[in-house]
């Protein structure tokens, strides 16, 4: 199924999901009156080839890998070069690289920073080198706290998807609190993780009607494998414990988790998992595995790749200000629907 793009335009004007799936655009609200949006739009549009740098944290992970081939297909039908970088979590190297794209005449920006820390310096190096940027999946701010243009997911609206089915499944089950766990895996310095996982939190005890259930807050680099070994510690702090309900920021959290209770040897039908990406829950469902992983809220980092290119494209050649937001839409997915979903499980 072919994911939606929705541009809100004005900072109160953004949802959380589009049933149209078409994009719509409209001048922001603050454009009216100010000189110099209107002298930007009176410019002549820019000619010749565009350049845009897509500078990625983690862009081994597959979420960012689709995110890259997204932003190379969109770049192949406008006419425009994309230059994908791979930072991993390195912030010295994220602005290193910042540095290095403007001093190659980039006429566009699109930064996953590894740290949001650095979006004060991100930002501030782009304005002064008269370069639009927009901020990929993490939001980030200027010194006086204006937050950068955004292309992405809306973060809690994900995790109010994620608690809600989590939530159904945990009443269906028949479990009781007293010998279930609730296991909220994420990395806790990332305000995008938080609204995640604090999302489901709520949306959980919205679906069960269940606030008695323990949650544990699981803190990672939001790896599979970081997960998977601080949850073996977990599991042997709770022997005690029957039933595991799993959330987390990413499909990396959910997945590393599952599996290791999976290795401590808890059954899977004893496990309630709800991914985030859908992208490594699809493998159990695509190998016919039975699995901890019940269901995932499908999100397509392609989408989001295009999404960025095609705002920084017509931004550059139309001279016209950045919406203030791009929200892509989800979708929730389990081993029965995944493939029609357009799940793409490579």
């Amino acid at each position: 199924m072919k994911q939606g793009i929705v541009l809100g335009l004005s900072a109160v004007c953004v949802l959380a999901g589009c049933k149209s799936g078409k994009e719509t655009d409209s001048a922001p609200a603050a454009a009216t009156g100010d000189k110099n949006v209107a002298a930007v739009a009176e410019a002549k549009p820019k000619s010749g080839k565009r350049t845009i740098a897509y500078i990625q944290k983690q862009g081994d992970q597959q979420y960012f890998v689709d995110q890259a081939a997204g932003a190379r297909e969109a770049a192949a039908k406008l006419g425009v070069e994309v230059k994908v970088s791979n930072v991993a979590l390195d912030s010295n190297l994220a602005v290193s690289t910042l540095e290095t794209m403007i001093a190659q005449n980039v006429d566009g920006i699109a930064v996953v920073v590894p740290d949001q820390r650095i979006g004060p310096q991100v930002i501030d190096r782009a304005k002064q080198a008269g370069i639009p940027l927009v901020a990929s999946d993490d939001g980030i701010s200027d010194a006086a706290g204006n937050a950068a243009p955004f292309v992405g997911f809306d973060g809690g609206a994900m995790g109010r998807e994620v608690g809600l089915k989590a939530g159904a499944l945990y009443k269906a089950s028949g479990w009781k609190a007293a010998d279930t766990r609730i296991i909220s895996s994420s990395k806790q310095d990332l305000s995008v993780c938080q609204d995640r996982v604090n999302g489901a939190k709520k949306a959980f005890i919205e679906a069960s009607g269940e606030s008695g259930v323990k949650v544990v807050d699981l803190g990672t680099d939001n790896t599979p494998i970081d997960a998977q070994n601080r949850t073996a510690a977990l599991i042997t702090a709770n022997r005690g414990v029957k039933h595991w309900v799993v959330w987390g920021c990413n499909d990396e959290n959910v997945s590393g988790v599952v599996t290791a209770l999976a290795n401590a040897n808890v059954e899977a039908k004893d496990v309630i998992g709800v991914g985030l990406g859908a992208y490594l829950a699809c493998k159990d469902w695509k190998a016919g595995k039975q699995t901890g992983m019940k269901a995932a809220l499908f999100i397509d980092g392609r989408d989001v790749g295009a999404a960025a290119v095609r705002v920084l494209s017509e931004s550059i050649q139309n001279k016209t200000p950045l919406p203030a937001k791009t929200i892509a839409e989800t979708h929730m997915v389990d081993a029965t629907n995944w493939q029609n979903a357009g799940v793409k499980c490579e």
